[in-house]
């Protein structure tokens, strides 16, 4: 997991590189400090020598504004390390996420994704800048220190090896017990940015049904349960300052027991003494590593957080697309046609099949209407042709062709889709419909819109094309978004067009426009039409009914009326219930 993660560091690995470096130069300066201070005390102050302390304060100086100068340097390139490693991170997980299929997003909510982007990347980013800074600093000031601790006196330095396996066993101790808490916090903020995305999308929903208690208790609950699981975590991590605490206390004693016991000593064997200044560098290099062993238990307490949002960057980066290109795709789609081949459908293999033995065969250039009640798969069916899913079973063949065996891109290029869901993003008409085509002309884009039926409303707005559309298309109604979707798709000139319900917000007379301007303008390209009104599908050449994902009838209007049963109640329902409405 670490690897793949620090494949994300790439052309910020001189930073990576430069930071740590600069830091043990700053701790060299740093260690000299102290013995600089132990020669100024006892051969300069003790001897009242004005010029040894002249030479020995002005090396402290400069060795100050040394460190200071690396400390900067360090201080800036961890910085662009950290924020590069993030920055790619977060490219690298989103350009994956572009990747995925329709079942990988299922199986990652979005709330999830969006939180791993930017919460989990946030609490990685700083794990990274502590460990090429601070992890680099403290281990080497730790070293360094007891080097120079135990040329002044091993006796007393043995004090500082002592304290480290105290450190050691209660860091473990914090750290196995805190981490599985954490796991579950980011699962909960997952939940949290779930409950929030829902009720901003929902907003009209909630407002239109007075729910908006009931969506603060939602938000309250999740809330809660994210600060009990803090709360929770920080117990056992406020447990490191006391123990910090206690190890330099208790070593800030027996050295001072122990030093003071040898300067005195230092009178009757100047030998096997201490000097003054030697207990006060001492004391400034126990303060030093027991300073630098707490930014290490800060590490640790970073890493403790960070893990549980690396393991989730990690499963992001690793997911793997199950719709993949076969070696040497084919390139080219000859035509529209399309061939369902005993093809049955479950989602994330499920032994429950929402699509059972379809065997239908549809020529280019026709027309196909697909009816059928709610739940019935009419979208499933459909949304295998340009491969959003595999089929389970059986082949879906597009220009007598395997549509696993094209490049996935150029099948897509050739099937345009008009969802249920008409998405339109923030930006004005005229890049929302460049989605189908970047290179159409201002011609081009009047053209479609002529054939969708979208240039009477869009000539009637200020500034025509160029009118910014709002996120999601919140300011066009729901028949105007389906149009300029509709518009979109054609901008593609694809072989195969799929309306999934998607003329469900306009008026039948524009409905009827619409099929008319594709009669005419697009008849080489193969349209299939979901519709609930038999209005909509019974010019089309075929018609599909399909009942609880299984095919019940295929044919003409008329083949249809006459023989199939659920396609006749429907027409007479809807001319029934139309005819009642005219009387009234």
């Amino acid at each position: 997991m670490i690897k793949r993660l620090l494949g994300s560091v790439r052309e910020y690995k001189v930073p990576s590189f430069l930071a740590p470096l600069f830091v043990v130069c700053e701790v060299i300066m740093e260690v000299i400090i102290p013995l600089l201070m132990a020669n100024l005390i006892d051969f300069g102050i003790n001897k009242s020598d004005m010029s040894y302390i002249m030479r020995t304060g002005g090396l402290l100086v400069v060795c100050c504004l040394v460190s200071l100068t690396f400390g900067a340097l360090a201080g800036k390139y961890a910085a662009k390390a950290a924020a590069g490693f993030a920055k790619n991170l977060r490219k690298d997980m989103y350009y994956n996420v572009q990747s995925f299929s329709f079942s990988n997003i299922d199986k990652f909510s979005t709330s999830s994704i969006v939180t791993r982007l930017t919460t989990d990347v946030a609490n990685v980013q700083n794990a990274y800048m502590m460990i090429v800074r601070t992890a680099f600093r403290s281990p080497a000031m730790i070293v360094f220190s007891l080097i120079m601790a135990f040329r002044i006196n091993s006796k007393v330095a043995t004090i500082l090896l002592g304290v480290i396996p105290i450190l050691a066993i209660g860091f473990v101790l914090i750290f196995s017990n805190a981490h599985p808490i954490f796991e579950k916090v980011f699962k909960t903020y997952d939940k949290l940015n779930n409950i929030v995305g829902e009720n901003l999308h929902g907003i009209r929903v909630v407002k239109s049904f007075v729910r908006e208690d009931h969506e603060d208790k939602k938000f309250k609950d999740v809330s809660k349960q994210i600060y009990d699981l803090f709360l929770k975590a920080e117990k056992i991590i406020i447990f490191n300052m006391p123990l910090m605490q206690f190890v330099i206390y208790l070593s800030m004693i027996l050295i001072s027991w122990f030093s003071s016991r040898l300067i005195v000593s230092a009178h009757n064997d100047p030998a096997l003494g201490m000097t003054t200044g030697q207990f006060t560098s001492m004391f400034a290099y126990l303060m030093q590593m027991l300073m630098n062993l707490m930014m290490l238990s800060m590490i640790f307490m970073m890493v403790v957080i960070s893990r549980a949002s690396m393991e989730r960057i990690y499963e992001i980066l690793t997911e793997e697309s199950d719709l993949k290109n076969v070696d040497d795709p084919i390139k080219e789609v000859g035509d529209g046609s399309v061939k369902f081949e005993n093809v049955s459908f479950s989602y994330n293999g499920s032994d429950k099949y929402c699509l059972s033995d379809v065997d239908i065969e549809i020529k280019s250039g026709q027309t196909i209407g697909v009816i059928g009640g709610t739940g019935s798969s009419k979208s499933s069916l459909v949304q295998l042709i340009p491969r959003l899913y595999d089929a389970t079973k059986g082949r879906v063949l597009v220009g007598g062709r395997d549509v696993r065996d094209y490049d996935l891109e150029t099948l897509r290029n050739e099937v345009a889709m008009v969802l249920q869901k008409n998405v339109l993003f923030s930006g004005t008409i005229k890049e929302n419909l460049r989605w189908g085509n970047p290179n159409a002309t201002d011609e081009d884009i009047v053209r479609v819109c002529r054939l969708a039926c979208a240039d009477d409303f869009i000539e009637k707005f200020p500034d025509k094309y160029d009118t910014h559309i709002e996120q999601g298309g919140t300011n066009v109604s729901g028949g105007q978004k389906q149009r300029l979707c509709i518009a979109r798709a054609l901008l593609k000139k694809p072989k195969i067009l799929i309306l999934d319900d998607s003329t469900s917000a306009v008026d039948t007379k524009t409905d009827a426009l619409i099929r008319k301007s594709f009669a005419e303008e697009i008849p080489d390209t193969t349209k299939f039409i979901i519709a609930q009104r038999i209005s909509s599908v019974e010019d089309a050449d075929k018609i599909i009914v399909l009942e609880s994902g299984k095919v019940n009838g295929f044919g003409s209007h008329e083949e249809l009326m006459k023989t199939n049963k659920i396609y006749r109640e429907v027409y007479e329902s809807q001319v029934k219930g139309g005819r009642d409405d005219e009387q009234e």
